[in-house]
């Protein structure tokens, strides 16, 4: 075979690959969720004119189309498997495996996100925690306990100072130390619940409250998942399980959904059918949720302002109290606050991880 009609054949094959492609994309129906990366995928965009002469008509074109390629998904594990195998690239979209750990790069720090979270937060305590006393921790991501020996990483020490200067009102509780690697799923973002006993112990200490709180949990191994990292790198690894820390107190305690109206337990464990089964612990992400515990010290009220990592630690503060208050300002307005809570003299704690910290623009 001569090298011309070698070329033709070539070109040939390829062009009947990019049209039966082509061809069958426009006949596979859309996806609307990739289960796997935890989020929505592009849907045709709508044509206007507009978007059409400002280019972001094809910008919007392109997303989709990656977005919704046939067998997108052997292609995301061929592509990990040749950058970290192949190229020996050290992390594939952001996110590096350590000590058999999923791992996201959390880089640069973003100091003016650090101040507009601390903005918000002395907003809340100008406007509705007068006169209260109030504390504040940050729950440091996964990739603290690395870069400091081999990866890059924020300046966490820094994001501490600009938090110390910003919340003069405020009593820091620092946590950094009472948390290792192992104490977090290894394909998660989340810290593990059966793990955070000395993070309870320090919380408690500060807020006064420690002789509440009895160590008498019964241990329960739920089910295994993979976390929110394993299909963000695309590659294969070994599960995690949910354990869940309980007793008495916390099996008659009630949860009260303030969106949906929902009364639940705090070990929803409806939310095992959905697919971040991290959501078992207080029914995962929403507004405004209030736990009340009929057994507890009656008039002892804690109001925690938090993100999705309290989920799993402030159930472990149940014994302590009569009522706890949740709010998640990523998806209240603050303004909307004193609308649903009555502050007056209940405990405060502001909790939240150096991801959502660095990445603030979330807050309304």
């Amino acid at each position: 075979m001569s090298d011309k009609t070698k070329n033709v054949v070539v070109t040939f094959t390829f062009l009947l690959v990019l049209v039966l492609f082509f061809v069958i994309n426009l006949c596979t129906k859309d996806i609307e969720i990739s289960y796997t990366e935890r989020r929505k995928l592009a849907q045709f965009p709508k044509v206007t004119v507009k978007k059409l002469f400002d280019g972001s008509l094809a910008q919007e074109f392109d997303k989709y189309s990656t977005d919704q390629m046939i067998k997108r998904e052997d292609f995301r594990k061929l592509k990990a498997a040749l950058e970290l195998d192949v190229f020996r690239k050290k992390d594939n979209n952001n996110i590096y495996l350590y000590q058999d750990s999923l791992i996201k790069i959390e880089y640069p720090l973003n100091e003016e996100s650090v101040l507009n979270a601390t903005n918000k937060m002395n907003a809340i305590k100008k406007d509705y925690l007068q006169g209260m006393k109030c504390y504040y921790t940050i729950v440091p991501d996964k990739n603290y306990f690395v870069s400091r020996e081999k990866y890059i990483g924020m300046n966490y020490e820094k994001m501490e100072e600009i938090m110390a200067q910003s919340l003069k009102e405020m009593e820091y509780i620092p946590i950094f130390d009472c948390l290792e690697l192992q104490d977090y799923y290894v394909t998660d973002i989340h810290w593990k619940q059966e793990n955070l006993q000395k993070v309870v112990d320090r919380i408690s200490s500060k807020m006064n409250f420690r002789d509440r709180i009895h160590t008498n949990y019964t241990k329960q191994d739920i089910i295994e998942f993979d976390g929110v990292y394993a299909g963000q790198l695309a590659v294969k690894t070994a599960k995690d399980k949910i354990c869940i820390s309980t007793n008495e107190m916390i099996e008659n305690a009630t949860v009260y959904n303030h969106e949906n109206k929902k009364e639940t337990k705090i070990y929803d464990k409806e939310k095992l059918s959905s697919n971040d089964k991290y959501d078992i612990y207080l029914s995962g992400p929403t507004p405004l949720i209030t736990i009340t515990n009929p057994n507890g010290e009656q008039g002892k009220e804690l109001v925690v302002f938090r993100d999705s990592f309290a989920s799993s630690l402030v159930p472990l503060f149940t014994e302590a109290y009569s009522k706890i208050t949740l709010v998640d300002i990523r998806y209240m307005r603050s303004k909307d606050i004193g609308n649903y809570i009555e502050l007056k003299n209940q405990d405060i704690l502001f909790i939240y991880s150096t991801t959502v910290l660095n990445n603030s623009s979330t807050f309304k």
